[in-house]
């Protein structure tokens, strides 16, 4: 039996990146915290019952008031 038995999960792919680290790499220098990587495009899955909860999550893993921005969501399956 699932963990998740009576709770509708979906999986989300949530691309982000962070804006402070993509302008310290604009000035070729390197973020305090975070790697040169988050400059770019990451993407990652969350299984969520909604987006919304989806979006919380991320943001609870990745706070926007450290700099993080989602791009764009996108339900698989």
């Amino acid at each position: 039996m699932s963990a998740f038995t009576g709770h509708r999960q979906t999986v989300f792919e949530v691309e982000l990146h962070n804006q402070a680290v993509r302008e310290c790499v604009k000035e070729n220098r390197s973020h305090d915290l975070f790697d040169d990587r988050w400059a770019d495009v990451q993407t990652h899955e969350v299984a969520a019952s909604d987006e919304t909860k989806a979006l919380a999550m991320i943001e609870n893993s990745y706070p926007s008031e450290d700099g993080f921005v989602v791009d764009h969501v996108k339900r698989l399956g």
